[in-house]
């Protein structure tokens, strides 16, 4: 029979090799993701500007741009999901990190953004989902703090009941790439202690 002690120590690195099964770092282009749904790294107007709302926008048609004026604006730090489009991507989630007229990407709107944006997927029984570098580009947050919150919340989502199987980074240069895996690892290594 095992102690106690070994019983958590077990459920810890089993915990631990589950969630990180279920997170894929990579770097692409994630308009090209065939998944259920792509985060945007949305302004809380939902316009689809520059970067990679620029992108969706380019490659996913008019049609969400359509949805978003209907959606109307979301308060910094929540997300809205409408449809893909013309993308591989049935869906796409609207993480609203920033507000326009330079209310940049803080800590806290990333986590609530992040947070949100994988409950809408949790509700809507959606079992992938593929995460840009949220609030790095224009917003101008520094990438080492997004990656540690990013994952921090996708651990912390799937640690729980929820539907999503797969949560994927889809990282824009090799540099991000592996500063979201080094942060996977350290996130792991904690779990693990």
């Amino acid at each position: 029979m095992l102690a106690a002690d070994s019983c958590e120590n077990l459920l810890r690195v089993t915990t631990n090799q589950a969630i990180r099964e279920r997170i894929a770092i990579q770097q692409g282009d994630i308009t090209e993701m065939a998944v259920d749904a792509i985060v945007n790294a949305a302004n809380n107007d939902l316009l689809l500007g520059a970067g990679v709302a620029g992108a969706i926008a380019r490659k996913g048609g008019e049609s969400i741009q359509k949805e978003c004026k209907a959606i109307g604006s979301i308060p910094v730090g929540f997300a809205a999901i409408t449809g893909g489009g013309n993308l591989k991507a049935k869906h796409v989630i609207h993480a609203a990190s920033m507000g326009l007229g330079g209310q940049r990407t803080t800590a806290k709107s990333l986590q609530t953004s992040t947070a949100h944006s994988l409950r809408l997927a949790a509700e809507r029984n959606l079992k992938t989902i593929a995460f840009p570098a949220v609030g790095t580009g224009v917003s101008g947050f520094p990438m080492h703090e997004c990656a540690d919150i990013m994952l921090r919340q996708v651990t912390q989502h799937l640690a729980g009941e929820t539907s999503i199987e797969t949560v994927h980074f889809v990282l824009f240069d090799e540099k991000a790439r592996a500063i979201f895996e080094q942060a996977l690892n350290q996130i792991a290594a904690k779990l693990n202690s």
